[in-house]
């Protein structure tokens, strides 16, 4: 056997008992004491036969052979007297191999099952071998060096609670030296790995794999050190919360039965909401806790007694510890609310407020169905992270309040991060003036000569749609009020006779207050009459249509919106997709040159860009840049009309969009308006581009009843052949990645009202198969 280790490392090892031997020497012919010279006498001569004991061998199978004899040579340093209380047993070095148990030990790895296998605790490969190249610096080179790597075993005990041990190591009775193969390095390459211990590749560069000899046997000790790895393990969850990128540490509830030694417990925990004063569980541990007693509070108790709760928390914030919940008073017994405790068989439980400030930041949980597994002194253990949790629930609010912000600027506000620089700008002037007790008026925020770019991937027909679909919600009511009315056999022919008159407006000429006058009717008459016959005798199958019906009904209008909720739901579906799309890839345009994005969401999802030196003074901004961007302006659309196509048969109602891009050349001014929050065209020559913009959605082709946008094509319009020459350009780049067809059509738009010379390019996506 060539490598007693599962893992690589600078040397070979082999099992010697030479040193512990050559100590037995010493003492034979040094020791004045008689019967240590006898009994050291004894030892080496009982080893006489047996040479590997002392030249060193690599099979393990002659630690069986030989146990009887190693466990009398190793007598004194495993005194019987501390066998039972001693964890402790002799080792290969730095391997899984140990032997020569204690009887403690023993009884623990008997406890841990059969199939256990005693490993080193979270040590990489790259680490193991560059702290056995430290060894050989101590040891050989005498370098006055000390490890920093703490060495833990993992062992379950009886009950499966995880106990963990750090590990003491006496190396007195090893000895390494090189092979004739090893390098020996100077003191300058010595020096210089240490100066780089995270580079493996150059520790084995100088100390190769197996070049050197390990010889030789450990005595490890092991310490019960289960509480304080079990806290630091505590203490690394707590600080891993991130809200960003949240990711629970599904061992929670396992780390803490190791702490509290309880082998059967559950964790629950959850924030308190001071605003609302309600609990609020933790999405991302929500399948991982277990609130047996908070999950009571929210949703037993009514509003006013949560409150008053809370508020008794807040002013005596003491923690409830009850051992067993059968010695509870008789009274308390009864009360509805222990009913949650024995429904989930918890017989102890530990309830515990957590504050700051006086403040009830969340509330934790500890429950068992062992009674006895919590008591005073397990609440005391609580003490040794209290500070860690509240430090984690701090920063879990922080950086809560800081993600929430960041959503409400990307969502709701028009302040991009292209241009926050000179919002912040002023932000400062204003809050360093407000120190030094000064007014200082916030200046406007504008950026000059910026070149635009603008597209939009239109939903079409979207109106026509709504229409349609509002008139078969309609028609469906009116149907099935009919059907109740005629049921009801009573003073409903008034309301018949109404229904009828709207019937016929849906089914010939609609009016522009036909839907109001629809809902006036049904809020002030209908509706009032038909929950009437709810609450009077009625036969059952009445009522059955009734509540039926009012199922069917939106409370915020009154009416139907089956088919109406479908459409909106696939425009919904279209422009989340859409925009996300566009947002992702923003990312990359963004690399190109910084500027400022935003985007709208209607019936389609429009944006504008904006670029120039003035948004980016400190970058090198020329043409080029335009050029990248109108490129990649081009493309995306051409991506979000291809993923258009890969979802658009799932969606609730057939959709089609058609995307236009609006070429223009001239320089444009932005300005932030205050009263709107948000950045628009500033001046009156800047509105004529805004102008065109908004003309171009239904414009049509010259002399043509045709839009100059359809469904699966992009159009792209301009002013003059220079653009089409370079759009030309993209759309041929384009074909050869088989994104767009060669279909290019060269179109004329028709003259808008104080607009002309507008052309046009059209070409085909290529269709998914």
């Amino acid at each position: 056997m060539a490598n007693l280790y599962k893992k690589d490392s600078p040397f070979q090892v082999y099992i010697s008992f030479k040193k512990y031997l050559d100590v037995l020497e010493h003492i034979r012919y040094n020791d004045r004491l008689e019967y240590r010279v006898n009994y050291a006498e004894s030892l080496i001569d009982s080893t006489k036969n047996f040479k590997e004991i002392r030249d060193g061998f690599q099979d393990i199978t002659l630690l069986e052979k030989h146990e009887d004899l190693i466990r009398l040579l190793l007598a004194d340093l495993f005194p019987t007297g501390l066998t039972h209380n001693e964890i402790k047993a002799a080792s290969i070095p730095l391997s899984n191999i140990t032997f020569n148990y204690t009887e403690r030990f023993k009884n623990i790895l008997k406890d841990a099952g059969k199939d256990f296998e005693i490993e080193l605790r979270n040590i990489s490969d790259n680490d193991f071998y560059v702290f056995c190249c430290c060894l050989i610096l101590q040891s050989y080179f005498k370098k006055d060096i000390k490890s920093t790597i703490p060495f833990y075993y993992d062992i379950p005990n009886q009950q499966g609670i995880m106990k963990h041990y750090k590990i003491t190591v006496n190396s007195d009775f090893t000895e390494v030296y090189p092979t004739e193969d090893a390098k020996i390095p100077s003191d300058e390459v010595l020096d210089m790995l240490l100066e780089n211990l995270d580079d493996f590749k150059l520790w084995k560069k100088y100390f190769p794999s197996q070049s050197w000899i390990l010889k030789g046997f450990t005595i490890i000790s092991l310490v019960d050190c289960t509480s304080e790895v079990a806290l630091s393990d505590l203490k690394s969850s707590m600080i891993e919360i991130d809200p960003e990128d949240l990711n629970p540490n599904e061992n929670l509830t396992e780390i803490f039965k190791s702490y509290f030694d309880v082998p059967d417990l559950s964790f629950g925990l959850m924030t308190f909401n001071k605003k609302e004063q309600k609990l609020d569980k933790l999405p991302i541990y929500e399948s991982l806790l277990t609130n047996h007693i908070l999950d009571f509070w929210i949703n037993n108790f009514d509003e006013e007694t949560r409150k008053n709760t809370f508020n008794n928390l807040n002013h005596n914030s003491k923690p409830i510890v009850v051992s067993n919940v059968n010695n509870l008073d008789e009274n308390v017994r009864q009360l509805p609310s222990f009913n949650i405790l024995r429904d989930n068989n918890v017989n102890s439980f530990m309830v515990i407020p957590i504050m700051k400030d006086n403040d009830l930041l969340a509330i934790m949980e500890f429950t068992s169905p062992i009674a006895g597994s919590f008591n005073g002194l397990k609440l005391k253990k609580m003490e040794f992270f209290t500070d860690m949790i509240l430090f984690s629930l701090s920063r879990f609010y922080f950086e809560k309040n800081y993600q929430i912000e960041a959503i409400i600027q990307r969502e709701y506000t028009s302040i991009h991060d292209s241009v926050v620089w000179k919002f912040r700008n002023e932000a400062e002037k204003y809050f360093t003036a407000s120190l030094g007790k000064k007014i200082y008026t916030l200046k406007e925020i504008s950026f000059k000569n910026l070149t635009p770019l603008f597209g939009v991937s239109d939903i079409r027909s979207s109106s026509e749609k709504r229409f349609n679909l509002m008139l078969e919600d309609l028609t469906q009511q009116i149907e099935c009020l009919k059907e109740i009315l005629a049921a009801t056999n009573s003073d409903s022919e008034k309301f018949i006779l109404a229904l009828d008159i709207f019937e016929n407006e849906l089914s010939h000429e609609i009016k522009a207050d036909t839907e109001q006058r629809f809902q006036r009717l049904l809020r002030e008459e209908i509706h009032p009459f038909l929950q009437g016959k709810l609450e009077v005798r009625s036969s059952r199958e009445l009522k059955v249509k009734i509540k039926d019906y009012f199922l069917g009904v939106r409370s915020q209008t009154d009416l139907f919106y089956t088919h109406r909720k479908k459409l909106d739901d696939s425009i919904t579906l279209v422009n989340r997709k859409l925009a996300d799309m566009l947002d992702e890839n923003q990312i990359k345009a963004q690399q190109v040159f910084p500027h400022y994005y935003e985007r709208f969401k209607s019936d389609g999802v429009e944006h504008n860009l904006y670029i120039g030196t003035t948004i980016a003074p400190e970058l090198h901004y020329t043409s080029k840049v335009v050029h990248k961007l109108r490129y990649w302006q081009l493309k995306t659309i051409c991506k979000m009309e291809l993923e258009f196509q890969s979802f658009k048969k799932n969606l609730p109602i057939p959709l089609d969009i058609a995307s236009l891009i609006f070429v223009y050349n001239e320089k444009i001014d932005i300005r932030f308006r205050m009263d709107e929050k948000r950045f628009d065209v500033d001046g009156a020559y800047n509105s004529y581009y805004e102008i065109i913009k908004k003309r171009l959605d239904k414009a049509h082709i010259k002399d043509s009843s045709e839009r100059i946008t359809a469904p699966g094509k992009i159009t792209i319009v301009y002013f003059g052949m220079e653009n089409q020459k370079e759009y030309l350009e993209y759309i041929a780049k384009l074909q050869k990645k088989h994104i767009l067809q060669h279909d290019v059509e060269f179109l004329k738009v028709e003259d808008l009202q104080g607009i002309t010379g507008l052309l046009a390019l059209r070409v085909s996506i290529y269709q998914n198969d």
